[in-house]
């Protein structure tokens, strides 16, 4: 695994990150990944969000809380909310947010309460990703259960951090998981290629990306694999012949891995350097 990025002799990467910085929309490079900035009420006022009209002819995969799953996606809305969120309805805020900005059909809709003008962009090849990081509660994925629990008694302390436990995550009553979905430490990652893939390949296809988020939290100093809420979305043309693979060794998944540790490093390091300045 890496060592974390070190520049210029001794110092830490993520001093390079410590000026403002707003992300471009849509970022100069894109192509494919074109979100504009917009904004929305909830109770702590107004909130930006990322809303990308992808249009027809995309299939997306996604762990989202509104539009998760497999199949044809028009937009993708990534919308930041306050740290003292309360609704226990986020599918159906997303959506009257969406609606609100002219998106109809099926979309796939994100929450958070990162800095979304704070995501950072990257394209490899013809691969695209943007990630939206706030890391102020993670940890490793299979960690330990003593480490589990204390974590989670420390999170229930707080309401606000409760909602990041797993304890949370893992209550059956839909109110529970909505809760579980508005974190303040979520890192949110949409990635589109221009081509299609087949079904299994677009499983693949997250599976990277989760490697690749993993290796630059590693490359960005922090000790984790995540944090407990964090959301994908990969957008695939639906038209043409589909690739069937997308792992990191493959052609596609390598150019996919590429931008998102890219992007989910630049996003980190600025988080990270928002934190320390």
């Amino acid at each position: 695994m890496p060592a974390t990025a070190v520049r210029q002799g001794s110092r830490p990467a993520w001093q390079d990150a410590l000026e403002s910085r707003v992300l471009p929309t849509p970022h100069p490079d894109a192509v494919l990944l074109r979100p504009v900035l917009v904004h929305h009420e909830d109770a702590s006022g107004r909130c930006p969000a990322l809303l990308w009209q992808a249009g027809p002819g995309w299939q997306m995969i996604s762990s989202a809380v509104l539009g998760g799953g497999v199949g044809p996606r028009a937009w993708v809305l990534n919308a930041q909310v306050g740290h003292g969120y309360t609704r226990l309805d986020p599918d159906r805020h997303l959506t009257e947010i969406a609606q609100r900005h002219g998106m109809t059909g099926r979309g796939v809709g994100l929450m958070t309460a990162a800095r979304v003008e704070e995501g950072a962009f990257a394209r490899d090849g013809d691969v695209e990703a943007l990630v939206t990081a706030g890391i102020g509660v993670c940890g490793w994925a299979a960690e330990a259960a003593a480490a589990h629990a204390a974590r989670a008694a420390e999170a229930a302390s707080d309401p606000g951090a409760a909602r990041a436990t797993d304890a949370a995550a893992q209550a059956t009553p839909a109110a529970d998981t909505a809760r579980a979905a508005l974190v303040p430490g979520t890192i949110n990652i949409i990635v589109a290629l221009p081509v299609a893939l087949s079904p299994a390949a677009m499983v693949n296809a997250v599976a990277t990306a989760t490697e690749a988020k993993v290796q630059a939290l590693r490359d960005a100093g922090f000790d984790a694999s995540g944090t407990p809420t964090d959301a994908v979305c990969v957008a695939a043309r639906e038209a043409g012949e589909e690739i069937p693979f997308a792992g990191p060794r493959s052609a596609w998944g390598a150019r996919l891995a590429r931008a998102v540790h890219a992007a989910t490093l630049e996003a980190s390091l600025s988080y990270r350097a928002r934190r320390l300045s």
